[in-house]
């Protein structure tokens, strides 16, 4: 099983809901096993700058997260998203090793 878990930060904080929005969007895509967006609590003092948003997916396979970001539905969130947003860290990992 891979898992994916992709942050972001806002480049406005009233975009947010925009952005909320704009990750929404990748929920109706197949192939994805279990997906969840959520709203960073922000009440972890050790990071300086911290995401606002947390997208996590998990996929059966290497294949099946594949289908989902060549599916138009990814491309149309990240029209939406990526002119509002500041910073995106992405992380992928197999979840059985």
């Amino acid at each position: 099983m891979i898992r994916h878990i992709v942050m972001f930060t806002a480049k406005d904080p009233a975009d947010m809901q925009a952005i909320f929005d704009g990750l929404m969007v990748l929920k109706d895509i197949p192939h994805v096993r279990h997906f969840e967006v959520g709203k960073n609590s922000h009440v972890d003092t050790l990071t300086a700058k911290a995401p606002d948003f947390v997208v996590y997916a998990e996929f059966e396979s290497q294949a099946d997260l594949d289908a989902y970001k060549a599916h138009p539905l990814y491309q149309k969130s990240i029209e939406i998203v990526r002119p509002l947003r500041d910073t995106r860290i992405a992380a992928d990992f197999d979840a059985e090793s």
